[in-house]
């Protein structure tokens, strides 16, 4: 049986996290995803935005990565996808008022499609008109726009706060990726299964923002528990985050990324009583390669047969604890 299809609907700057989250989760839970956005082709580009809530009094924003598109908008036809996906981030106040984004997004209503939106992408529901009559949250200085459009608002307690009125779901925040995409993948008739899981993230300054936070909330999303460390640092700590992006030049590009906020203390990390361990990559493993305590925890993970994912530069911390020697032989 063919996988079921969705639509991502794309601009520029869109918010980062909020494109290539869903993008790269839905794919890894079986569904088939088409980046589309007006005015571009397949193989076509889109910046993204960065956006930090960091204490002032609305989010920071910096340039993200560029976010390749797998489709064309003007080829296509609403009938033969099972699902919408609408990204928040900037590119919604200007997507708003594309007639033919208004008409798609329309269409898919019309259709009985479900639809998912998050944060900024809440504005342009609103501006199709179809959320009259509907429950639903946003990024709460988007409240003004959806109860004027006839929505019922919830105010979102938290940055991850999630509303599902039967075929439409949004969310408040990428904070929401994992309930969000929990619900979505369901109403597509998807199953969940990884409750009784625990992963462990090895995480460092300067890892790469993507090679963090899509695993990290895609195992979420599929029901596991997962806990973030970082040595030096405790529960409740960030870490920065780097955008590597290939432009052209003959190494990649690095730029600010998100804030990492971790869920755990490294020093009181017991690897026994974890199931898998991740290592994102970026520039954190240079430096996490010389740490003896992080040596340690990778060789027990290794010794006791748990699953390790490692990515990118990732691997130069698996190298300095001489697990890739039998691997390789």
């Amino acid at each position: 049986m063919a996988p079921k299809k969705v639509l991502l609907l794309c601009g520029d700057f869109m918010e980062d996290y909020e494109a290539m989250v869903p993008f790269q989760a839905l794919q890894a839970f079986g569904l088939a995803v088409d980046a589309v956005c007006p005015g571009k082709k397949s193989g076509d580009v889109c910046r993204t935005a960065v956006h930090v809530l960091a204490g002032a009094q609305t989010y920071s924003e910096t340039v993200g990565h560029n976010f390749s598109l797998n489709a064309t908008f003007d080829e296509v036809d609403a009938a033969s996808y099972d699902g919408l996906w609408v990204p928040g981030g900037r590119a919604p106040e200007y997507l708003a008022h594309v007639p033919g984004v208004v008409e798609l997004v329309t269409k898919f209503v019309s259709l009985g499609k479900q639809i998912a939106s998050i944060c900024h992408g809440q504005l342009i529901l609103a501006a199709a008109g179809v959320v009259k009559g509907r429950t639903c949250t946003a990024f709460p200085p988007v409240k003004p726009v959806l109860v004027a459009a006839g929505a019922h608002w919830v105010e979102p307690d938290t940055e991850a706060a999630t509303v599902v009125d039967g075929d439409l779901i949004t969310a408040a925040t990428y904070e929401g990726h994992p309930e969000l995409i929990r619900h979505f993948v369901k109403a597509l008739g998807g199953k969940i299964s990884g409750f009784d899981k625990k992963i462990l993230f090895i995480c460092g300054d300067y890892m790469e923002d993507y090679e963090v936070k899509v695993p990290f909330q895609s195992l979420q999303a599929l029901g596991c528990h997962v806990d973030a460390v970082c040595p030096s640092k405790k529960a409740g700590d960030t870490c920065p985050t780097a955008v590597h992006d290939f432009e052209g030049d003959q190494t990649y590009s690095e730029k600010p990324g998100h804030t990492f906020a971790l869920t755990a203390t490294f020093d009181d990390v017991d690897p026994s009583g974890y199931d898998a361990l991740v290592i994102p990559g970026g520039r954190a493993p240079e430096y996490l390669a010389l740490n003896e305590s992080v040596i340690a925890l990778v060789k027990y993970f290794f010794e006791n047969k748990k699953p390790v994912a490692s990515i990118c530069h990732g691997q130069q911390i698996l190298s300095a604890a001489g697990v890739l020697k039998v691997l390789l032989l």
